[in-house]
């Protein structure tokens, strides 16, 4: 039986609570029937996302290396394994075995290093740009909808800005509210990764780098962008001209991408607005409180303020 990370322990429970744990007590019998049914024998230390546990393998038939996650169940991780499907290895890691009941897949193994290990901010935009390109195929019709969550977003926005606490300038917020109803009309039969942070894109042998954890939607592909942007917000808060580093980030990524920088930067903007209200309600993974959250957020809101003025 494999021995689960204490600190996936500790983070499962803390968010999931009794269900959660409950969880975490199958795990090892789920992981050990999905090694026999697969052919793998555990090879190294057993690693861990946000929600997925991921166990290095090897597959008893010739060898190959590769992994076995096991995500908890939720409805985000449900489109992960078909995303790997549709793209059949281009610009991501291959899918070998996938059991959805279980949310497991038995996945080709990539490096151990990421995107976000590499200091040039421009060779990260650049290799995300021009990845996000490569996954941005035809999505089959099954596949979530971006444009469909338009009116949940517009509803969570007014909500959040009536209810939390915060400090956005209302054009900040109605730049975001303007991107929401665009969105609702924008409607590319496309694939989006859905969560293409530099630390969702590892080195790998068989590729340069490849794309891990995707979500699985369909959508416009600036999504992606955005979401690049309002992860790198802890290393634009260290820059000597975070507005300018942002724009530069963004510029970089849409032309890598082939995408419109406007409506990139609309989606990088809209990606913020809705972190900071997160933040103010629930605190980061990385600061849940105190000091550092109050300078994440209060940086966060003055860069959507200067990102609505592009989009005005």
């Amino acid at each position: 039986m494999i021995t689960l990370p204490p600190e996936f322990v500790r983070t499962t429970v803390a968010r999931e609570g009794d269900t959660g744990a409950a969880w975490l007590a199958g795990l090892p019998g789920i992981v050990a029937e999905l090694l026999e049914r697969w052919g793998c024998v555990p090879e190294g230390e057993v690693l861990h996302g946000g929600v997925g546990l991921v166990v290095p393998v090897r597959r008893a038939a010739g060898g190959a290396p590769g992994v076995i996650k096991v995500s908890f169940p939720h409805p985000g991780n449900v489109h992960e394994p078909d995303a790997f499907a549709v793209w059949g290895g281009r610009g991501a890691v291959l899918l070998h075995e996938r059991d959805d009941a279980r949310y497991a897949m038995l996945l080709e193994r990539a490096g151990s290093s990421s995107l976000a290990e590499v200091p040039d901010a421009d060779e990260v935009a650049e290799v995300a740009g021009l990845l996000s390109r490569r996954l941005a195929v035809p999505a089959p019709p099954h596949l979530p909808r971006l444009w469909e969550r338009a009116a949940e977003w517009e509803a969570e926005l007014l909500r959040d800005a009536a209810e939390v606490p915060h400090a956005l300038p209302g054009r900040a917020l109605d730049a975001a509210l303007a991107t929401v109803r665009e969105a609702a009309r924008y409607r590319p039969a496309t694939m989006v990764h859905g969560d293409l942070h530099p630390r969702n894109i590892l080195r790998a042998d068989r590729e340069p780098w490849l794309a891990v954890d995707p979500k699985g939607l369909t959508g416009d592909p600036a999504y992606d962008g955005g979401t690049l942007l309002k992860t790198r917000t802890p290393v634009l808060l260290s820059s000597a001209d975070p507005l300018k580093d942002a724009h530069r980030t963004l510029a970089v990524f849409a032309e890598a991408a082939g995408l419109d920088r406007d409506r990139v930067t609309r989606w990088a903007q809209l990606l913020l607005v809705q972190g900071v209200f997160w933040g103010r309600r629930y605190g980061f993974r990385r600061a849940r409180g105190g000091a550092e959250l109050e300078r994440l957020t209060g940086f966060a809101e003055w860069l959507t303020e200067r990102l609505a003025e592009r989009t005005e």
